[in-house]
C-alpha cells in the first residue's frame, strides 16, 4: 500500500471513530477542539485548519454561541479580528468527549506514541 493510501485509510478510520463518540457531530466536536486548541489565533486561522467554508464556520459559530458553548471575541492587538474561547459549558462537553475517546484507544506504548507524533508534526507542515 502506498502512503497516500494509507493516509486516506486512516483519515477514514479516524472520522469513524471520532464520529461513534461525538454522536454523529464530527465537526462540532473539531469546533471546540480547535477553538480551545488555537484561541490566539483568528477565526480565518481556525477556518483553514478546519478547512470548511466561512458560510458554515459563521452557521456553526452562532448556534454555538447561542447555546452557550463558546464566546466571540474582537481581538485585543487587532480589534478588526474575532477570536474563539470556550466557555465553562463547552469545557465540560469537549472534556467528556475526549475522555471517552481516551478511554477506547487505552495507553499507548511508546512506538505509537512516538508514531502519532511524527505523524503529526508531518501533516503540520504540510498543512
Amino acid at each position: 500500500m502506498k502512503n497516500i493510501d494509507k493516509l486516506i485509510e486512516i483519515e477514514a478510520l479516524l472520522e469513524n471513530i471520532t464520529k461513534h463518540f461525538a454522536k454523529n457531530n464530527l465537526l462540532r466536536v473539531k469546533f471546540l477542539y480547535f477553538a480551545r486548541q488555537y484561541q490566539n489565533l483568528s477565526v480565518g486561522m481556525i477556518i483553514d485548519k478546519l478547512g470548511v467554508k466561512k458560510s458554515n464556520f459563521a452557521l456553526m459559530s452562532s448556534k454555538l454561541e447561542k447555546e452557550g458553548v463558546i464566546a466571540v471575541k474582537q481581538g485585543e492587538l487587532d480589534k478588526r479580528n474575532r477570536m474563539l474561547f470556550l466557555t465553562e459549558k463547552g469545557e465540560k462537553e469537549l472534556d467528556k468527549f475526549l475522555g471517552e475517546l481516551s478511554a477506547f484507544f487505552g495507553k499507548a506504548g511508546a512506538d505509537t506514541e512516538k508514531a502519532i507524533e511524527q505523524l503529526n508534526y508531518f501533516l503540520n507542515k504540510k498543512i
